[in-house]
């Protein structure tokens, strides 16, 4: 789909919330870019307030759709809690608005598709803000695998948690947050997908609910996907983890990656029969360069990086390792 390209872009962002203060993050990232954060909305006067001093002469809202009737924005940031992504980027792009939603992109494949459906039908620019591929420990594992440092990579494994009670707020609420695999999971199989960039042709899923009974979302959840090929992907995500192990296992024909922190890859390479070990130089972090190819793609026509198809994807991904762990047996995602 060609979106025709503007000189400049006005942009609002829809959720102010005080967490982390995404609000402010996504605003001043949108104006490094060289577009324009006009407005901001949120149902919260005080945070209002607070978008306000953060960017003096802002417009202000308090009605989603007071905002979207004001005909200088250009794009909307959606950052609500993931349940709600879906109705308000339908709802945007209808207003023939061009949208970006904070990951995950909404909470099942049927709410994928309906957005993806309504911005073609308004010839808008669908993305999803998965600004951790510029993470530096991504891109050097990216960069390390594409220069056949560890050979053909066969077996991925990725892990975040531990042992202890998910926090007392939305995110823990299943309703709203689609489960424990809808945080950090959809960063890691996104990641995945760049490390094996092959169809999945199945997925596993174990989803535990044993102790944590005050929160709705699961205790304990892995997802597993079979690629075309061979290869497999393994994800964990657990506040029942006592004992953890690696943030990224890799294995590949030729060596392996392993990440015990957020600082340091260790790489294993097979050498003549001999094992040789180095510490691979990391790449820096630049999560700007999301919003740099956001700005590029509606003012200069430049190829979108983060296409929903593909946040498409992992929404399917996870729906079929819950449909898995219901199931027990593997299960075809809805989109391959």
């Amino acid at each position: 789909m060609a979106i025709k390209t503007k000189d400049s872009i006005n942009a609002a962002v829809i959720g102010y919330g005080g967490a982390f203060s995404m609000g402010k993050y996504h605003g001043e990232m949108m104006n490094k870019a060289g577009m324009k954060t006009i407005a901001a909305c949120d149902v919260d006067e005080a945070r209002m307030a607070t978008a306000s001093s953060d960017f003096p002469g802002i417009k202000t809202y308090t009605d989603i759709d007071l905002l979207l009737d004001n005909p200088d924005i250009d794009l909307v940031v959606v950052i609500l809690p993931h349940n709600l992504h879906a109705s308000v980027a339908i709802k945007a792009a209808n207003k023939g608005k061009h949208v970006i939603v904070e990951k995950p992109m909404c909470v099942s494949v049927a709410e994928a598709d309906a957005m993806i459906e309504a911005a073609n039908a308004n010839n808008v620019m669908l993305s999803v803000f998965h600004n951790r591929r510029y993470d530096g420990d991504f891109m050097t594992l990216k960069d390390l695998i594409q220069k056949g440092i560890v050979g053909d990579v066969f077996h991925v494994e990725a892990m975040m948690g531990g042992m202890n009670p998910p926090g007392n707020w939305w995110r823990s609420d299943k309703k709203i947050s689609g489960g424990a695999m809808f945080d950090w999971g959809a960063h890691i199989i996104d990641w995945i997908f760049h490390l094996i960039p092959k169809q999945m042709v199945g997925v596993e899923g174990y989803y535990q609910k044993l102790r944590w009974f005050e929160h709705s979302n699961e205790d304990h959840t892995e997802l597993n996907i079979r690629f075309e090929g061979g290869a497999k992907a393994s994800v964990e995500i657990s506040s029942l983890a006592a004992a953890s192990k690696a943030r990224w296992r890799i294995l590949g024909t030729k060596g392996a990656m392993v990440m015990n922190s957020w600082d340091k890859i260790e790489v294993s390479v097979d050498h003549e029969g001999y094992i040789a070990k180095f510490d691979a130089p990391m790449q820096k972090t630049n999560q700007q360069a999301y919003y740099d190819n956001i700005a590029g793609h509606l003012m200069r026509g430049e190829d979108l990086a983060v296409k929903p198809e593909e946040a498409r994807r992992i929404i399917a991904a996870i729906e079929a390792a819950e449909q898995s762990s219901a199931q027990q047996k593997t299960v075809q995602p809805a989109y391959l």
